[in-house]
């Protein structure tokens, strides 16, 4: 799903090469419907299984962008002459990374591009955000959130999430307390990489975020379009990158590639 941050977000379902408009959705009773074709989101070749969410097998084995360094960026190899792609590389993990909380289904320490602000947050569910340090390139960012992670979590329970069962927290207060933590670590980090290369961010408000969601069901079940080719329901919410129905929910990223026909 596409997404602007808007009071509340905004989304759209990208569906092939057109994005449908998905707020106008809500309160309605809509079909998605799996045809069956799965096509790799980087070459597009057709696939009978999706690896990553939404690669066929040969690109999972190929790409920088699926190696195991993406999901535990502190194993960063670019500097050591062994990345996949060194051009990706160069993109898109040698530039500005942010270390930010959110506040999704409880406070977090997470990190993504300079450029993925506040995508990424919103993609989270997060209904608070607070972007925490500044750094020249994801290897740094890794480091960060590892030693970060030490005093607060870098996991989303998504059932809470989804649930609105999240409280708003002192996002300023967090951010302090693990500074404080973490102050003799990270002057470390400095040491090592260069004073200007990570810089605390000060004067930032924590960012506030809404979503368009009229009611979560009570129970909340999992769709996957692997068992079933056809969900419908009433659309009673979006949140993070998932539909939720009166039926259920589901992440459409985890089924990025998926030929899906939407009707309503």
């Amino acid at each position: 799903m596409l997404s602007r941050l808007d009071n509340p977000v905004n989304y759209r379902i990208r569906l092939g090469d057109s994005a449908v408009p998905a707020n106008e959705l809500l309160e309605q009773k809509i079909t998605l419907r799996f045809n069956g074709q799965i096509n790799c989101i980087h070459c597009g070749r057709s696939t009978r299984k999706s690896f990553n969410q939404g690669y066929c097998y040969p690109c999972f084995q190929r790409l920088a962008q699926c190696d195991s360094c993406i999901i535990h960026p502190q194993k960063c190899h670019f500097d050591q002459g062994s990345c996949r792609e060194p051009e990706w590389g160069e993109e898109f993990c040698m530039q500005d990374h942010i270390v930010y909380l959110a506040n999704s289904s409880s406070v977090k320490v997470g990190i993504t591009r300079a450029t993925q602000v506040p995508t990424r947050w919103i993609d989270q569910g997060a209904i608070q955000a607070l972007a925490i340090v500044r750094v020249r390139s994801r290897l740094q960012s890794g480091m960060l959130e590892v030693m970060f992670k030490q005093h607060v979590s870098d996991k989303t329970n998504w059932r809470v999430m989804l649930k609105s069962q999240v409280e708003p927290i002192d996002m300023l207060a967090e951010k302090e307390r693990l500074l404080e933590k973490c102050a003799e670590e990270l002057e470390e980090l400095k040491e090592k990489f260069g004073f200007f290369a990570i810089s605390v961010l000060n004067g930032i408000e924590p960012v506030s975020i809404r979503y368009p969601v009229v009611e979560v069901p009570e129970k909340i079940s999992s769709f996957n379009f692997d068992k079933e080719a056809e969900i419908e329901g009433v659309l009673m919410g979006i949140k993070g990158q998932y539909l939720i129905f009166d039926t259920g929910v589901i992440n459409l990223r985890r089924f990025s590639g998926y030929n899906i026909e939407l009707l309503n």
